[in-house]
């Protein structure tokens, strides 16, 4: 018997490995399944064995990246009774995991010049849970309790705010550095990001007149 079905999970997982990386740099019109197969050792045939179609490989990439974050996202441990070092918490965890994983912020780009016609087929994306409005919204009722969040916030709006922050930068970092005539990912350009991400949400959630944006400089140094 071959040894790609003696050891089928660790057969799978390379392919999915060589995948991802073939989809993130080409797109999925562009990848190619003979270049999947060289890169992760397999073949074409084992490849439409294990997943039966080039769609169903692409969307087993997706449902990966969604479950990865998501797996991320339950690991953090932030203390929601100090909201505003738990907002700051999240907001530096949500801009190191795009700059971590650049793969999800390439796939989700090309998810959507496909008009999200991939992602929308997957019952299992539709069932995944994300851990991350839940502590947001946590976060969120508990500022506004100690009337230094407003009382109005949409979770899902403060969200959108965030992630727009974050993956609009990185997804368009290319374009940006030339048209600005600076390296978007230059560690020092990183970082201010970082800081201009942080004071932008703090300003947008916090009740006005308190001092929350001196409280968040001192809280990131």
């Amino acid at each position: 018997m071959p040894a790609t079905l003696r050891d089928p999970a660790r057969t799978r997982a390379r392919i999915l490995r060589a995948a991802r990386a073939e989809f993130m740099r080409h797109g999925y019109s562009g990848a190619r399944i003979e270049r999947i197969s060289r890169t992760g050792r397999s073949s074409d045939r084992m490849i439409y064995y294990y997943f039966g179609s080039k769609e169903a490989l692409y969307l087993a990439v997706l449902e990966a990246v969604y479950e990865e974050l998501g797996a991320a996202e339950s690991a953090l441990a932030i203390d929601a009774t100090k909201p505003l070092e738990a907002l700051v918490e999240l907001i530096g965890f949500t801009w190191s995991y795009y700059l971590a994983h650049p793969e999800f912020v390439a796939l989700l780009s090309n998810e959507n010049l496909q008009r999200g016609r991939h992602v929308a087929k997957s019952a299992k994306v539709k069932q995944l849970s994300r851990p991350v409005l839940g502590i947001l919204g946590t976060i969120l009722i508990e500022g506004a309790r100690q009337q230094v969040f407003r009382p109005d916030l949409d979770v899902k709006k403060v969200y959108l705010t965030l992630a727009a922050l974050g993956y609009f930068y990185l997804s368009n970092r290319y374009t940006l550095s030339s048209f600005l005539g600076t390296d978007l990912m230059r560690a020092g350009e990183r970082e201010a990001w970082l800081a201009e991400i942080t004071r932008v949400m703090i300003a947008s959630v916090s009740v006005p007149g308190t001092s929350n944006h001196r409280r968040t400089t001192k809280t990131r140094a």
